[in-house]
């Protein structure tokens, strides 16, 4: 990644974690636990949801992960659904931001009253914000833990097969990076494979490129 890439991809990761972070806190404090809010983290700073191993993994390998929101299910009316909708809300958010990074990069690409220099550079932070949001989101929907992906199908798994499945959880984070150290170092990017289609499909619609 050149410096120019770099430079551009900062605030488009700093956008998508902190979002990301926010949201899973402000739906649990609406659900009734507050212990985002209480522990300072329903904030869109970024230095409050930055985890600096997860922020480094978005440069280098495009995918990563923030600091998890605190959320005690206990507090919740109906822990599991009120946990799977909390799990949920990070890629989503991620998901809506993507398509609103899109929609404004296709009305500047309809202008020409932006100048050349300017307008290559925000082109190129929305296409990035576009990718960075969408990469957040599908990463977060695999099932290991302590992705998202993890929570939302132990409250949709019957309870036996929820109780089963959180005991092998513990393993999700080895696993996990595992592909990653995959992806990066050894030539066989299963994240990639796996993500790559959906990804690259909605950056297509949601910014009208011909990739």
């Amino acid at each position: 990644m050149n410096l120019n890439n770099l430079i551009i991809s900062i605030p488009a990761i700093l956008y998508a974690l902190t979002i990301h972070e926010y949201f899973h806190g402000w739906t649990a404090n609406k659900f009734g636990d507050p212990t985002a809010r209480l522990q300072g983290r329903l904030t869109l700073n970024p230095l409050a949801h930055i985890d600096i191993m997860g922020a480094l993994c978005f440069v280098f390998a495009h995918f990563g992960w923030g600091k998890p929101v605190p959320v005690n299910p206990y507090n919740f009316r109906n822990p599991r659904r009120d946990n799977v909708i909390v799990s949920f809300a990070g890629p989503a958010s991620n998901f809506v931001s993507a398509f609103l990074f899109g929609v404004i990069f296709q009305i500047l690409r309809s202008t020409s009253f932006i100048p050349i220099n300017i307008s290559a550079f925000l082109f190129n932070l929305l296409l990035t914000g576009v990718m960075m949001n969408l990469s957040l989101a599908f990463f977060n929907m695999i099932p290991l833990f302590p992705l998202d992906g993890s929570h939302i199908l132990e409250g949709l798994l019957p309870y036996r097969m929820a109780v089963k499945y959180k005991e092998i959880e513990r393993y999700g984070p080895f696993i996990l990076l595992g592909l990653i150290i995959l992806g990066s170092y050894a030539g066989i990017p299963i994240l990639s494979m796996v993500l790559g289609p959906p990804i690259h499909y909605f950056l297509k619609l949601f910014t009208g490129l011909r990739l």
